[in-house]
């Protein structure tokens, strides 16, 4: 499985360059090293420009540098695109430029020169569309608060830079969606006013024409998007998650895929995709690491049904897409979103397990549940933040699940005379269910 994260996943990365200091966020970083050619091609760039630029970085996806180096027009060797900044222009003009460089005989020279369509690089891909086997270099630009992103597709011949395909966006990426052997342009857009939020796809014919694989809307009128990933949906078909947020604070997911009949969607109204409707920071993902992925979905765990929703304890049902389209449970878990954890409950526990908070030893505890009442303890978890906590606990009789710099995860599982109700679990099966969520 593939996966992208785009606001909680898609962090900023940017570095500054020890060439000279500008307004930007660029600045506060420690200047990289340049490589020896990155310094050859630098020299170009100043040899044609001038000194008095910054060089900048995307900020997502495989590229990360301000040089890129690759073969833009399929003859075997190797162009240079460089972003960079003019430092000498007025603030109302664009200072973020795209500049490409050549080489010949082991020296670099500066070919073609032009402006960016907005202050800040966003995310770089190179590669053929479709059944067109050109080279093409895909820009993603945004504001400098990054609330607006715009895509060119250029293609570079004879010396030139071309854009044929530009549009607003709110995430891009390069899939085969159709699994027809062909990479595919995906753009998602959020909504607008009077416009809807829309997931596109588009391919590249041999003659060089743009053809629109899908366009269809997603539910609600999400203007923002936590995570998109791609994962089976069942008979070895490939979907599209996307988790959208909501003015209210909520996600959803919306999933796409493409069979012989074109394109479809699991959810087809608003109405029937609120069934994976859950608090911001529930992502879907590939929790078992199967090609599938899971929609985390919360309820109340057992006992807690009448409880104010402050003082409700959840679960986590992890749902996927089986063969025959439907939505179905897959797992029962506790996660625990602060700690960064997953319990994921044994089959042998589903509705008969609830879970509390230990306030005084600052631990989960998982108890049986029966007839309205919650009955023997049957594990604990606790998050140590230091190592004598960690080893204090370990001495009283704890495991050790997982460790991340100085705080660790214990379980402890309480010794019991009877396992009449069959719920009694292993330091195995302890270890098993447990996941941590990177």
């Amino acid at each position: 499985m593939k996966k992208i994260r785009i606001i909680l996943s898609l962090l900023p990365f940017t570095v500054l360059t020890g060439c000279s200091f500008g307004a930007s966020i660029d600045t506060l970083m420690a200047p990289p090293k340049l490589s020896v050619e990155q310094e050859q091609i630098f020299a170009a760039l100043t040899k044609a420009e001038g000194s008095a630029i910054s060089l900048k970085y995307p900020k997502s996806g495989k590229y990360l540098s301000a040089f890129i180096i690759e073969d833009l027009d399929g003859d075997g060797g190797n162009e240079a695109v460089v972003f960079y900044e003019r430092n000498s222009i007025t603030m109302d003009e664009n200072q973020l430029r795209i500049n490409i460089l050549d080489e010949e005989n082991g020296e670099w020279s500066s070919v073609y020169d032009t402006s960016a369509e907005g202050p800040e690089i966003e995310k770089v891909m190179i590669s053929k569309l479709g059944d067109n086997q050109r080279i093409n270099l895909i820009i993603g630009c945004s504001s400098i608060n990054r609330s607006e992103k715009n895509v060119s597709i250029y293609t570079y011949t004879d010396g030139i830079l071309v854009r044929d395909f530009a549009s607003a966006y709110s995430f891009i990426d390069v899939t085969d969606m159709d699994s027809n052997g062909t990479d595919d342009f995906l753009l998602i857009s959020g909504a607008g006013s009077g416009t809807p939020a829309t997931a596109s796809a588009y391919m590249l014919d041999a003659d060089a024409s743009y053809h629109e694989l899908f366009k269809c809307e997603l539910n609600g009128t999400p203007t923002e998007f936590d995570v998109v990933g791609y994962g089976d949906v069942g008979n070895g078909r490939k979907g599209l998650y996307i988790d959208t947020a909501s003015g209210s604070g909520n996600i959803q997911t919306d999933i796409i895929y493409i069979d012989s009949k074109g394109h479809n969607k699991v959810f087809a109204t608003p109405e029937e995709a609120q069934i994976t409707s859950r608090p911001a920071g529930f992502s879907s993902f590939d929790i078992d690491s199967d090609g599938v992925i899971e929609i985390p979905v919360q309820s109340d765990a057992p006992g807690y049904e009448e409880a104010s929703e402050s003082e409700k304890m959840k679960l986590t049902n992890w749902m996927y897409i089986g063969n025959n389209g439907r939505i179905a449970r897959k797992y029962t878990s506790y996660y625990s979103i602060g700690d960064g954890y997953i319990f994921i409950f044994p089959e042998k526990w589903r509705n008969k397990v609830t879970v509390k908070r230990d306030a005084i030893n600052d631990e989960i505890v998982f108890c049986a549940y029966a007839d309205g009442k919650e009955g023997r303890e049957l594990l604990h978890i606790f998050c140590a933040e230091d190592a004598a906590s960690r080893e204090d606990h370990i001495s009283s009789g704890y495991m050790l699940l997982h460790t991340k710099g100085e705080s660790a995860y214990l379980a402890y599982i309480p010794q019991s005379d009877s396992n009449s109700d069959g719920l009694s679990i292993s330091e195995g099966d302890a270890a098993v269910g447990f996941r941590f969520r990177e």
